[in-house]
């Protein structure tokens, strides 16, 4: 027959165990969103542990339909494609704060990783992102400096990379008002959505700065 002593430790083991495992369970899941394009879906999974700011300011993004019919506007077959900030006739979107810099959280520009695309200023990345094709480790944070501060990445692609493939090898030139690198047919982000929905996020106050320009390469 079990006594008091022993029913009661049973019972406090097996909370914590439940405990545990959903907690683990919780700590273990990322948001995943999928990016749907005219050339098929690319699905990512990303890093709000490693950079956390970076991820509350895509999902709110993502959250507005922000990233609705807007396009890749800026393809390098050998680099990456960057997209997010222009509509299919270059119109450039309003967007929020920019959001603070978090390259320094170890994750690699590896090829299939997401980052933020920003000017000459550290901290100047707003709602435009980019898609790794190679792996640029230049772009990787190397000091606090201009130069070396390098460009977040916050997410990696786990499904799709023969779509970025599609969108890289896209013949590339002029178009809008940029010189070069815009894809001569279309690479159209139809829309975001989630496939795991997570807790409410919080990101930069509305303001009426302009989207950081486009990440300049090496």
């Amino acid at each position: 027959m079990l006594t008091n002593k022993t029913i009661i430790r049973l019972i406090t083991t097996g909370l914590f165990f439940a405990l545990f495992t959903t907690a683990t369970a919780q700590a273990v899941e990322k948001p995943r969103v999928k990016i749907q394009t005219n050339h098929g879906d690319i699905i990512l999974e990303l890093d709000p542990e490693k950079a956390p700011k970076t991820v509350a300011n895509f999902l709110q993004y993502v959250d507005d339909k922000f990233y609705t019919n807007t396009i890749f506007h800026r393809v390098m077959a050998n680099f990456m494609i960057q997209g997010g900030g222009f509509t299919p006739t270059f119109e450039r979107k309003e967007t929020r704060a920019a959001v603070i810099n978090e390259a320094e959280n170890g994750l690699s520009n590896v090829r299939g990783s997401i980052a933020m695309a920003r000017t000459t200023d550290p901290h100047s990345a707003s709602a435009q992102f980019f898609i790794n094709v190679v792996d640029n480790s230049s772009l990787d944070h190397t000091s606090k400096s201009p130069r070396g501060y390098g460009y977040a990445v916050f997410g990696k692609v786990i499904k799709g990379m023969k779509v970025v493939d599609t969108i890289r090898n896209i013949p590339t030139g002029p178009g809008g008002p940029f010189p070069m690198n815009v894809p001569k047919s279309s690479a159209i982000i139809l829309g975001m959505t989630y496939i795991n929905k997570p807790a409410p996020v919080t990101a930069p106050t509305t303001t009426d700065a302009p989207t950081a320009p486009a990440l300049k390469g090496n």
